[in-house]
C-alpha cells in the first residue's frame, strides 16, 4: 500500500517527536515502505548542527541508526531555505513529490499550547490541505 513514507524532523526536537517516530517506524515495518526523513533548515543551520555539511552528517546518522534499529529501509534528505518560518510547508510540499513518498507522518504542535495556539501556522494542516498523498499528523 505505501512504499516511501516521508518523515519531517528536527534533529534538535527528537524528544518531542517519539510518538511521530514510532508511528512511522511501524508503519514502514508494515508495509515494508522506505523511511525519508527530511529536514528543512536555514543557512547556517542553527541549533542542531554548526554547517549545513555538519547537519548533512548527523541526519545520515539519524536515518541509519534508524534503519539498523528498527530493521527498516532509510534515507535522509536536508532541504535549505532562506526562511523556514515562511517556506517550510512549499519545502516539505516539494520534498514530497521529489522523494515519490506516499505517505507523510509528522507530529502535530505539542499538547498544552493555550489559548494562542490560533497564532502560530499548523504546518500538518497545510500539508494535509496542499498535499495530493496521505498525511498522518501524530499528537
Amino acid at each position: 500500500m505505501y512504499h516511501k513514507i516521508l518523515v519531517p524532523v528536527d534533529l534538535s526536537h527528537l524528544d518531542k517527536m517519539p510518538k511521530a517516530l514510532d508511528t512511522a517506524i511501524d508503519m514502514a515495518r508494515h508495509y515494508g515502505a522506505k523511511l525519508c526523513y527530511v529536514t528543512v533548515t536555514n543557512t547556517p543551520p542553527g541549533a542542531a548542527a554548526h554547517s549545513p555539511e555538519e547537519l548533512a552528517s548527523k541526519m545520515d546518522e539519524f536515518a541509519q541508526e534508524q534503519g539498523k534499529a528498527h530493521g527498516i529501509k532509510t534515507e535522509a534528505k536536508v532541504l535549505h531555505s532562506a526562511d523556514t518560518a515562511v517556506e517550510l510547508d512549499d519545502k516539505l510540499l516539494d520534498a514530497i513529490k521529489d522523494t515519490g513518498a506516499d505517505l507523510v507522518i509528522m507530529a502535530s504542535h505539542p499538547p498544552g499550547i493555550g489559548d494562542w495556539l490560533h497564532l502560530l501556522r499548523s504546518n500538518g494542516a497545510n500539508i494535509v490541505k496542499h498535499s495530493d498523498v496521505s498525511v498522518f499528523v501524530v499528537r
